[in-house]
């Protein structure tokens, strides 16, 4: 009677290394086509970064209920992003404490990281607030961003690259 559980975890376990590999193939594929698509995004320098999360240079970090982006195309930038944090200048008549602008004048630039992945380096010559923003992304399509301001605090946010959705 007590060999019954042994053989039973003896077999389970042999069935287990046997479809391992198969498994591990199966996500390997998968790992190599969003990898491939997140390098043809990058490359075409049209994408959207989706912010998860967001962590202000003095506090801690938040998560994010609505929808936040950052939209990248060669012609325009468009920021739809919320700001937490301290600013040392308020804009008169605005109501506005986000980073919500469009830039069609700016400076765009790739590096390739060394393990994989890409930073983009953007800097605004039309933004009043804005002056710079780094994106570090990984071949998942996982991101970090970091906001350059000129009149508040420094902010993080991560998130993920995806395609640009299409306007129906």
């Amino acid at each position: 009677m007590k060999r019954y559980p042994f053989l039973l975890l003896v077999l389970l376990g042999s069935v287990a290394i046997v479809l391992m590999p198969a498994i591990s193939s199966a996500q390997s594929k998968k790992d190599s086509a969003k990898i491939a698509m997140v390098t043809a995004l990058i490359t075409a320098q049209h994408y959207t970064f989706k912010a998860q999360s967001v962590t202000p240079l003095s506090a801690r970090m938040r998560q994010l209920t609505s929808d936040y982006d950052l939209q990248i195309a060669k012609d325009k930038i468009v920021s739809q992003l919320p700001y937490f944090g301290r600013a040392y200048s308020a804009p008169i008549g605005s109501s506005d404490a986000g980073i919500d602008f469009t830039s069609k004048d700016f400076e765009y630039s790739i590096t390739n990281k060394k393990k994989g992945g890409w930073d983009v380096n953007i800097k605004f010559k039309d933004a009043r607030d804005v002056k710079q923003m780094q994106l570090s992304i990984f071949n998942n399509g996982s991101s970090t961003l970091q906001v350059i301001s000129n009149n508040r605090q420094s902010i993080s946010y991560n998130g993920y690259i995806t395609a640009p959705e299409t306007k129906k």
